[in-house]
Parts: C-alpha cells; structure tokens; sequence
C-alpha cells in the first residue's frame, strides 16, 4: 500500500466533498491532526473508523486501500492486490514484534545477572568486612572466608564468560 497515494486520495475526494480537514474529523469523531497525517502520508486511518471514513468520501474499503477510483471490470484485481499488501504488512509487524519481544527479554536477563552480580558482591563485602571488623578471625572464620571469596571469583568468572559472548 502506498500511503501517499492513499493520503493524496483522502485529500481530493475530502475536497471534492466540500469539506475541510476539521469537517471531516468532526465527522468521524478524531482530530483534523489525523486527518492531515492520513493526506501527508504519514499515517494511515485505523481500521475502526475505516468504514465511516468511506462512507463520508463516498468511496468502498478498496477504494481507498487502492487510493484511487476503480473500474467495476479491475475492482476484483485490485480487491485481491490490497488483500495480499495488507497480509504482507501484518506479517512483517509481527516479525518485528517478534524481534522486539526478544531483544527485551535478553536485556531483562542482562540486568538481573548483572544485579546478582552486584548484590553477591555486596554480601560478600560485608560479610568480609564484619570479620575483619569483630577482630576474631579464627581458623573457621577463615575457612569461610576463604570459601566465600572462591564463589566470588567464580561467579565473576562466570558473569564475564557471559559478557564477552
């Protein structure tokens, strides 16, 4: 579909109506900004007011996904062309639906690796530090220590494995 020959139709058969791009909106129950987005071809009318939109021009649905005034002996062709166009740009939003959905679920992941990541840190940090802090560091204080601060490595080795994929 070709939204600016769509808009440019919009345009002439509102003008050879007689009415204004405020006419027309109040019409249909939207703003005369929709109506100008529709005829500069940068936005296309939403399909619950497509029908009143037609029937304010005068024109069928084909009519205007075509964005020009049909012969009765090409309208099938042209029904069948806006039908394969209009399937063709559902596919593609659903891709890029799709792509989206992914990109925000692996950001989602991101951030809460790297929260745990922060909040591990954390807890080791302060465990280490109330041991050195009580001034009783006994050998199983130590163990502990010890064990803690492998985990940490490790998770730190884990989360930059991560990071560098």
């Amino acid at each position: 579909m070709d939204q600016i020959k769509i808009g440019k139709f919009i345009a002439e058969r509102r003008k050879s109506k007689n009415l204004t791009q405020f006419q027309l909106a109040e019409k249909l129950n939207i703003t005369d900004r929709a109506i100008s987005k529709w005829e500069n071809g940068r936005s296309m009318p939403d399909s619950s007011i497509m029908l009143d939109l037609c029937n304010e021009l005068e024109i069928s649905v084909n009519e205007l996904l075509s964005g020009e005034m049909i012969d009765m002996k090409d309208y099938d062709k042209k029904a069948e062309e806006n039908l394969y166009n209009l399937n063709k740009s559902n596919e593609h939003k659903k891709k890029l639906l799709i792509r989206c959905g992914i990109i925000m679920v692996l950001l989602i992941l991101i951030i809460a690796i790297v929260e745990l990541y922060i909040f591990t840190r954390q807890i080791a940090k302060a465990n280490l530090d109330s041991i050195l802090n009580s001034g009783e560091v006994d050998y199983e204080q130590f163990v502990k220590l010890h064990e803690l601060e492998e985990k940490v490595d490790e998770l730190e080795e884990k989360f930059n494995g991560k990071i560098s994929e």
